[in-house]
């Protein structure tokens, strides 16, 4: 069975969540908030490409607002998605179509946000080698070698979690 089963069969053994309107107005709802959210993170993509780092995280915030407004619109879905599909499934046809878009758009978003993350550990690491390269004495004492051993460059770590 696959995950996206597992989870309808959860979500079919909880209680029923009532819509939150009209089949219409619900699947309007999530159809607009599915289109911001692709829009969202499309602009995110295009300024991390572009090197924007402080201009695209700034979309963080909105983009998590978007998102938890999707996730609880797709769960009022699919607890009620034997009525939807008697009396809107051209609506969740239409839905089912964008949130292909969706998993496109984010698949690639989350690529860019992790090459943005390995290019800045790996600024920060350069960062820090320079410095403690800057950190070796350039002298020599009397029998040609280094005047005295280098010191090891304190205050600069990488967190490697997240």
């Amino acid at each position: 069975m696959t995950p996206h089963q597992l989870r309808a069969q959860t979500l079919a053994k909880n209680p029923a969540m009532p819509l939150p309107g009209t089949p219409e107005e619900v699947c309007a709802d999530a159809h607009e908030t599915l289109t911001k959210l692709v829009d969202i993170m499309n602009n995110e993509t295009t300024l991390l490409r572009a090197g924007r780092l402080l201009e695209a995280s700034e979309l963080a915030a909105p983009k998590a607002e978007l998102a938890q407004k999707y996730v609880g619109l797709a769960r009022a879905i699919q607890h009620n998605a034997k009525l939807l599909k008697e009396t809107a499934p051209h609506l969740l046809m239409e839905l089912q179509k964008h949130q292909t878009a969706l998993a496109t758009q984010m698949a690639e978003n989350m690529r860019v946000l992790a090459t943005a993350k390995t290019l800045s550990e790996e600024i920060i690491g350069d960062v820090a080698a320079q410095l403690g390269q800057a950190q070796k004495p350039k002298t020599y004492g009397g029998n040609g070698a280094h005047g005295q051993k280098a010191q090891s460059l304190q205050g600069v770590s990488i967190n490697k979690t997240s």
